[in-house]
């Protein structure tokens, strides 16, 4: 079972920076022979407004999808659980829900949450 856990929800004045963590919680998974299966964690970040679809702003961590602006950048190593979305220079426009959605690799598999 995978989870993921955000921060609180946070205010900011236009102009200011700020950042968002994601935190993934795994169990340990062996194989059949009890040997733990390699992962590498990634991490993709989402903004929705109400009304809206959601809109990919970061994938693989910290690639930034195709006309998102570059006060937004993804941070995080593969190796590590812990994740995080900045917006430098935020703006009006950009208040709305966010969502971190982990994607990890286990052995050949892909696993996505929900």
């Amino acid at each position: 079972q995978i989870v993921v856990t955000q921060s609180e929800v946070k205010s900011v004045q236009p102009g200011q920076t700020i950042s968002m963590d994601g935190k993934v919680d795994t169990v340990v998974l062996k194989n059949e022979q009890g040997t733990v299966s390699k992962r590498r964690y990634f991490v993709s970040w989402y903004s929705q407004k109400p009304e809206e679809a959601p809109r990919l702003l970061v994938y693989y961590t910290n690639e930034k999808n195709s006309g998102i602006p570059s006060r937004f950048s993804g941070s995080g190593q593969g190796n590590s659980l812990d994740f995080s979305l900045t917006i430098s220079d935020a703006q009006l426009e950009d208040a709305g829900d966010y969502y971190c959605m982990s994607t990890h690799k286990i052995s050949d598999n892909w696993v996505f949450t929900q």
